[in-house]
Protein backbone atom coordinates (compact mmCIF):
# COMPACT_ATOMS: atom_id res chain seq x y z
CA UNK A 1 0.00 0.00 0.00
CA UNK A 2 1.28 3.72 -1.18
CA UNK A 3 0.89 6.59 1.73
CA UNK A 4 0.52 9.75 0.27
CA UNK A 5 0.95 13.25 1.12
CA UNK A 6 -2.30 15.20 0.38
CA UNK A 7 -1.52 18.08 1.55
CA UNK A 8 0.72 20.55 4.30
CA UNK A 9 0.57 23.95 6.54
CA UNK A 10 3.42 25.02 8.13
CA UNK A 11 3.72 28.30 10.09
CA UNK A 12 7.45 28.75 10.86
CA UNK A 13 9.97 31.83 11.09
CA UNK A 14 9.79 32.44 7.26
CA UNK A 15 6.47 32.98 5.03
CA UNK A 16 5.29 29.31 4.66
CA UNK A 17 1.78 30.19 5.85
CA UNK A 18 -1.20 29.93 2.90
CA UNK A 19 -1.07 31.25 -0.49
CA UNK A 20 2.95 32.78 -0.49
CA UNK A 21 5.58 32.12 -2.84
CA UNK A 22 7.43 29.05 -1.75
CA UNK A 23 11.13 29.78 0.31
CA UNK A 24 11.99 32.80 -2.50
CA UNK A 25 12.68 35.41 0.05
CA UNK A 26 15.30 34.62 3.44
CA UNK A 27 13.69 36.44 6.63
CA UNK A 28 16.78 36.90 8.36
CA UNK A 29 17.18 36.95 12.13
CA UNK A 30 20.00 38.53 14.10
CA UNK A 31 19.53 36.44 17.40
CA UNK A 32 20.16 33.16 18.99
CA UNK A 33 16.13 32.25 18.84
CA UNK A 34 13.77 32.38 15.88
CA UNK A 35 9.86 33.05 16.49
CA UNK A 36 7.26 31.83 14.39
CA UNK A 37 5.24 34.10 12.24
CA UNK A 38 1.79 34.03 13.61
CA UNK A 39 -1.13 34.34 10.73
CA UNK A 40 -4.20 36.24 11.39
CA UNK A 41 -6.19 33.75 13.33
CA UNK A 42 -9.87 34.97 13.02
CA UNK A 43 -9.77 33.13 9.65
CA UNK A 44 -9.34 29.91 11.58
CA UNK A 45 -10.45 30.56 14.83
CA UNK A 46 -13.61 31.96 16.93
CA UNK A 47 -12.07 34.98 18.34
CA UNK A 48 -13.90 34.46 21.91
CA UNK A 49 -12.08 30.71 21.86
CA UNK A 50 -8.85 32.60 20.69
CA UNK A 51 -8.57 34.38 24.05
CA UNK A 52 -8.47 31.48 25.95
CA UNK A 53 -5.63 29.16 23.67
CA UNK A 54 -1.87 30.12 24.20
CA UNK A 55 0.29 30.77 21.28
CA UNK A 56 1.55 26.93 20.37
CA UNK A 57 -2.23 25.83 20.24
CA UNK A 58 -3.55 28.95 18.01
CA UNK A 59 -0.36 27.98 15.88
CA UNK A 60 -1.52 24.21 15.99
CA UNK A 61 -5.21 24.54 15.63
CA UNK A 62 -4.52 27.01 12.71
CA UNK A 63 -2.18 25.13 10.98
CA UNK A 64 -4.45 21.81 11.02
CA UNK A 65 -7.15 23.89 9.49
CA UNK A 66 -5.35 25.03 6.61
CA UNK A 67 -4.21 21.79 6.14
CA UNK A 68 -7.47 20.18 6.10
CA UNK A 69 -8.79 23.03 3.59
CA UNK A 70 -6.09 22.63 0.88
CA UNK A 71 -6.39 18.63 1.02
CA UNK A 72 -10.60 19.44 0.37
CA UNK A 73 -11.45 17.12 3.77
CA UNK A 74 -13.66 18.62 6.44
CA UNK A 75 -13.26 15.83 8.59
CA UNK A 76 -10.04 13.73 9.33
CA UNK A 77 -10.02 9.75 10.19
CA UNK A 78 -7.58 10.24 13.08
CA UNK A 79 -5.41 12.93 14.46
CA UNK A 80 -2.21 12.44 15.51
CA UNK A 81 0.49 14.87 17.28
CA UNK A 82 4.08 15.02 17.89
CA UNK A 83 5.60 17.15 20.52
CA UNK A 84 8.49 16.97 22.96
CA UNK A 85 8.10 20.09 25.62
CA UNK A 86 4.07 20.13 25.19
CA UNK A 87 2.39 23.57 25.84
CA UNK A 88 5.70 25.34 27.23
CA UNK A 89 3.73 28.66 27.95
CA UNK A 90 0.70 27.15 29.72
CA UNK A 91 2.78 25.13 31.80
CA UNK A 92 5.55 28.08 33.15
CA UNK A 93 2.10 29.78 33.91
CA UNK A 94 0.94 27.09 35.89
CA UNK A 95 4.30 26.50 37.72
CA UNK A 96 4.37 30.01 38.77
CA UNK A 97 0.91 30.35 40.32
CA UNK A 98 1.62 26.96 42.35
CA UNK A 99 4.70 29.33 44.17
CA UNK A 100 2.60 32.55 43.77
CA UNK A 101 -0.45 31.63 45.34
CA UNK A 102 1.46 29.09 47.93
CA UNK A 103 -0.54 26.01 46.59
CA UNK A 104 -4.24 27.13 47.36
CA UNK A 105 -6.75 28.41 45.37
CA UNK A 106 -5.19 27.73 41.91
CA UNK A 107 -7.07 28.44 38.60
CA UNK A 108 -7.55 25.27 36.65
CA UNK A 109 -7.04 26.91 33.56
CA UNK A 110 -3.78 27.05 32.55
CA UNK A 111 -2.84 23.50 34.37
CA UNK A 112 -5.36 22.03 31.70
CA UNK A 113 -4.14 23.67 28.19
CA UNK A 114 -0.29 22.36 29.47
CA UNK A 115 -0.94 19.17 29.01
CA UNK A 116 1.12 17.86 25.83
CA UNK A 117 -2.38 16.31 23.91
CA UNK A 118 -3.74 20.20 24.07
CA UNK A 119 -3.42 20.67 20.82
CA UNK A 120 -4.96 17.42 19.22
CA UNK A 121 -7.30 17.76 22.01
CA UNK A 122 -8.95 21.35 20.73
CA UNK A 123 -8.62 20.52 16.84
CA UNK A 124 -11.04 17.44 17.45
CA UNK A 125 -12.79 19.65 19.64
CA UNK A 126 -12.71 22.79 16.77
CA UNK A 127 -14.10 20.18 14.12
CA UNK A 128 -16.53 18.02 16.51
CA UNK A 129 -14.03 14.70 15.56
CA UNK A 130 -14.69 12.06 17.99
CA UNK A 131 -12.09 9.49 15.85
CA UNK A 132 -8.70 8.37 17.07
CA UNK A 133 -6.57 11.08 18.72
CA UNK A 134 -2.98 10.13 20.06
CA UNK A 135 -0.20 12.14 21.16
CA UNK A 136 3.41 11.21 21.05
CA UNK A 137 6.21 12.54 23.82
CA UNK A 138 9.10 11.09 22.06
CA UNK A 139 11.90 13.34 22.75
CA UNK A 140 13.43 13.72 19.30
CA UNK A 141 11.33 11.65 17.87
CA UNK A 142 8.30 12.65 18.64
CA UNK A 143 7.03 13.77 15.57
CA UNK A 144 8.23 10.77 13.55
CA UNK A 145 6.41 8.24 16.07
CA UNK A 146 3.22 10.10 14.89
CA UNK A 147 3.93 9.32 11.57
CA UNK A 148 4.67 5.83 12.21
CA UNK A 149 1.40 5.50 14.29
CA UNK A 150 -0.32 7.34 11.04
CA UNK A 151 1.51 4.58 8.55
CA UNK A 152 -0.22 1.68 11.17
CA UNK A 153 -3.39 3.03 10.97
CA UNK A 154 -3.66 3.29 6.81
CA UNK A 155 -1.90 0.06 6.64
CA UNK A 156 -4.45 -1.84 8.94
CA UNK A 157 -7.35 0.10 7.51
CA UNK A 158 -8.46 1.50 10.80
CA UNK A 159 -8.61 5.32 9.28
CA UNK A 160 -8.08 7.45 6.33
CA UNK A 161 -7.15 10.80 5.91
CA UNK A 162 -5.49 10.84 8.81
CA UNK A 163 -4.11 14.59 10.39
CA UNK A 164 -0.56 13.77 11.37
CA UNK A 165 1.25 17.05 12.81
CA UNK A 166 4.59 18.57 15.30
CA UNK A 167 4.54 21.44 17.11
CA UNK A 168 6.91 22.61 19.48
CA UNK A 169 7.15 26.57 21.14
CA UNK A 170 10.01 28.41 22.43
CA UNK A 171 9.20 30.01 25.65
CA UNK A 172 11.71 33.05 27.69
CA UNK A 173 12.05 30.24 30.38
CA UNK A 174 12.59 27.06 28.25
CA UNK A 175 15.48 29.75 26.30
CA UNK A 176 17.11 30.15 29.56
CA UNK A 177 17.14 27.00 30.95
CA UNK A 178 18.80 25.27 27.32
CA UNK A 179 21.05 28.20 26.97
CA UNK A 180 22.61 26.99 29.80
CA UNK A 181 23.08 23.43 28.68
CA UNK A 182 25.02 24.84 26.26
CA UNK A 183 22.40 24.08 23.07
CA UNK A 184 22.74 27.47 21.46
CA UNK A 185 25.02 30.06 20.22
CA UNK A 186 26.97 32.53 23.05
CA UNK A 187 26.85 35.22 20.46
CA UNK A 188 23.80 36.39 17.72
CA UNK A 189 24.67 36.04 14.40
CA UNK A 190 22.06 36.24 11.54
CA UNK A 191 20.32 33.04 10.21
CA UNK A 192 21.87 33.27 7.02
CA UNK A 193 25.47 32.52 8.20
CA UNK A 194 24.25 29.54 10.12
CA UNK A 195 26.62 27.40 8.48
CA UNK A 196 29.20 29.78 7.84
CA UNK A 197 30.69 29.91 11.63
CA UNK A 198 32.78 26.71 13.14
CA UNK A 199 31.07 27.19 16.69
CA UNK A 200 29.09 25.00 19.36
CA UNK A 201 25.91 25.60 19.84
CA UNK A 202 22.58 26.12 17.71
CA UNK A 203 19.15 28.76 17.18
CA UNK A 204 16.15 28.02 19.06
CA UNK A 205 13.45 27.76 16.81
CA UNK A 206 9.58 26.75 17.04
CA UNK A 207 6.79 26.05 14.92
CA UNK A 208 3.53 24.26 14.00
CA UNK A 209 3.64 21.47 10.65
CA UNK A 210 0.45 19.64 10.00
CA UNK A 211 0.34 16.85 7.17
CA UNK A 212 -2.97 15.14 5.63
CA UNK A 213 -2.37 11.34 4.84
CA UNK A 214 -4.42 8.96 2.33
CA UNK A 215 -3.96 5.95 0.60
CA UNK A 216 -5.55 7.30 -2.01
CA UNK A 217 -3.64 8.17 -5.15
CA UNK A 218 -4.69 11.56 -6.81
CA UNK A 219 -3.31 14.22 -9.22
CA UNK A 220 -3.59 16.71 -6.34
CA UNK A 221 -1.48 15.07 -3.50
CA UNK A 222 1.47 16.47 -3.23
CA UNK A 223 4.46 13.19 -2.77
CA UNK A 224 4.36 9.69 -1.31
CA UNK A 225 5.75 8.90 2.07
CA UNK A 226 7.71 5.65 1.14
CA UNK A 227 9.13 4.94 4.48
CA UNK A 228 9.97 6.06 8.26
CA UNK A 229 12.98 5.14 10.18
CA UNK A 230 14.06 5.50 13.43
CA UNK A 231 17.11 4.54 15.31
CA UNK A 232 18.58 5.26 18.57
CA UNK A 233 22.26 6.36 19.74
CA UNK A 234 24.24 4.83 17.14
CA UNK A 235 27.81 4.58 18.49
CA UNK A 236 29.90 4.95 15.38
CA UNK A 237 29.56 6.87 12.08
CA UNK A 238 29.55 3.14 10.85
CA UNK A 239 26.22 2.23 12.59
CA UNK A 240 24.67 5.15 11.22
CA UNK A 241 25.94 3.95 7.63
CA UNK A 242 24.71 0.62 8.31
CA UNK A 243 21.17 1.88 8.87
CA UNK A 244 21.10 4.04 6.03
CA UNK A 245 22.16 1.13 4.08
CA UNK A 246 19.40 -1.17 5.35
CA UNK A 247 16.93 1.60 4.82
CA UNK A 248 17.76 1.79 1.74
CA UNK A 249 17.98 -1.71 0.89
CA UNK A 250 14.48 -2.30 2.56
CA UNK A 251 12.57 0.18 0.34
CA UNK A 252 14.95 -1.50 -2.72
CA UNK A 253 16.61 1.49 -3.78
CA UNK A 254 20.39 2.14 -4.07
CA UNK A 255 22.09 5.62 -3.38
CA UNK A 256 22.30 6.42 -6.89
CA UNK A 257 18.52 6.31 -6.71
CA UNK A 258 18.05 9.52 -4.22
CA UNK A 259 18.40 13.02 -5.65
CA UNK A 260 18.16 14.96 -2.94
CA UNK A 261 19.16 14.78 0.74
CA UNK A 262 17.89 17.17 3.42
CA UNK A 263 20.11 16.95 6.26
CA UNK A 264 19.37 18.51 9.65
CA UNK A 265 22.42 20.33 9.86
CA UNK A 266 22.65 22.85 12.49
CA UNK A 267 25.72 24.80 12.93
CA UNK A 268 26.74 22.98 15.89
CA UNK A 269 30.26 21.62 14.77
CA UNK A 270 29.53 18.10 16.48
CA UNK A 271 25.90 18.25 15.85
CA UNK A 272 27.77 18.50 11.57
CA UNK A 273 30.44 16.47 11.96
CA UNK A 274 27.58 13.63 12.16
CA UNK A 275 26.32 14.32 9.01
CA UNK A 276 29.17 15.08 7.39
CA UNK A 277 30.93 12.04 8.14
CA UNK A 278 28.05 9.71 7.69
CA UNK A 279 26.96 10.95 4.61
CA UNK A 280 30.64 11.84 2.33
CA UNK A 281 30.78 7.89 2.52
CA UNK A 282 27.51 7.01 0.96
CA UNK A 283 26.88 10.29 -1.16
CA UNK A 284 29.59 12.14 -2.23
CA UNK A 285 28.13 13.26 -6.06
CA UNK A 286 24.18 13.59 -3.69
CA UNK A 287 22.97 17.12 -3.99
CA UNK A 288 22.40 17.91 -0.31
CA UNK A 289 19.84 20.99 1.22
CA UNK A 290 19.45 22.38 4.59
CA UNK A 291 16.26 23.94 6.91
CA UNK A 292 17.49 24.87 10.45
CA UNK A 293 18.86 28.12 9.34
CA UNK A 294 15.28 28.78 8.21
CA UNK A 295 13.31 27.49 11.16
CA UNK A 296 15.53 27.36 13.83
CA UNK A 297 16.45 23.92 15.43
CA UNK A 298 13.69 22.15 18.03
CA UNK A 299 13.01 18.94 18.59
CA UNK A 300 10.24 18.58 15.82
CA UNK A 301 12.04 20.42 13.42
CA UNK A 302 12.02 17.66 11.31
CA UNK A 303 8.27 18.29 10.32
CA UNK A 304 9.32 21.17 8.29
CA UNK A 305 11.58 18.75 6.35
CA UNK A 306 9.13 17.10 5.18
CA UNK A 307 6.99 19.85 4.45
CA UNK A 308 9.97 21.25 2.40
CA UNK A 309 10.87 17.99 0.56
CA UNK A 310 6.57 17.16 -0.63
CA UNK A 311 6.67 20.84 -2.08
CA UNK A 312 10.16 20.38 -3.66
CA UNK A 313 8.69 17.65 -5.68
CA UNK A 314 5.35 18.39 -6.04
CA UNK A 315 6.56 22.21 -7.62
CA UNK A 316 9.73 20.61 -9.46
CA UNK A 317 12.30 22.98 -7.76
CA UNK A 318 14.80 23.20 -5.02
CA UNK A 319 14.60 26.70 -3.63
CA UNK A 320 18.05 28.40 -3.62
CA UNK A 321 17.47 29.55 0.06
CA UNK A 322 17.81 25.42 1.18
CA UNK A 323 20.85 24.33 -1.44
CA UNK A 324 23.90 23.20 0.28
CA UNK A 325 26.17 24.03 -3.05
CA UNK A 326 24.57 22.95 -6.54
CA UNK A 327 22.09 21.50 -6.81
CA UNK A 328 22.53 18.86 -9.81
CA UNK A 329 18.83 17.56 -10.15
CA UNK A 330 16.89 20.15 -10.59
CA UNK A 331 13.44 18.77 -10.39
CA UNK A 332 14.08 15.63 -7.79
CA UNK A 333 11.82 12.63 -7.73
CA UNK A 334 13.30 10.91 -4.66
CA UNK A 335 14.21 12.97 -1.91
CA UNK A 336 16.21 11.56 1.71
CA UNK A 337 15.64 13.01 4.71
CA UNK A 338 18.41 12.32 7.20
CA UNK A 339 18.03 13.78 10.92
CA UNK A 340 19.07 13.66 14.42
CA UNK A 341 18.55 15.53 17.64
CA UNK A 342 21.34 15.35 19.87
CA UNK A 343 22.88 12.39 18.08
CA UNK A 344 21.05 10.71 20.18
CA UNK A 345 17.51 10.74 18.21
CA UNK A 346 18.04 9.67 14.23
CA UNK A 347 15.54 9.67 11.78
CA UNK A 348 15.23 9.06 7.92
CA UNK A 349 12.41 9.46 5.48
CA UNK A 350 12.47 8.52 1.67
CA UNK A 351 10.00 10.86 0.32
CA UNK A 352 9.08 10.22 -3.54
CA UNK A 353 7.02 11.51 -6.50
CA UNK A 354 3.43 10.12 -6.83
Amino acid sequence: MKIFIRSAAAITAQKTFGNVPFLNELIEYDDVRLSAIEPDYKDYIDPKLARRMSRMVKMGVASALQCLRQGNTEMPGAIITGTALGCQEDTVTFLTRIIEMQEEMLPPTAFIQSTHNTVAAQIALSLKCHSYNNTFVHKGISFESALLDATLLLKEGDANDILVGGTEEMTDTAFKILSRLGLYKRRPLSNADLYKTETTGTIGGEGAVFFLFSDRPSADNLAELVATKVFYKPQTSEDILLNINSFLADNLISTEDIDLIITGKNGDMKNDAVYNDSLSALFSDTSQANYKHLTGDYQVSVSFALWLAANIIKRGEVPALVADGAIKRTSPKKILIYNHYQNNYHSLMLVSAC
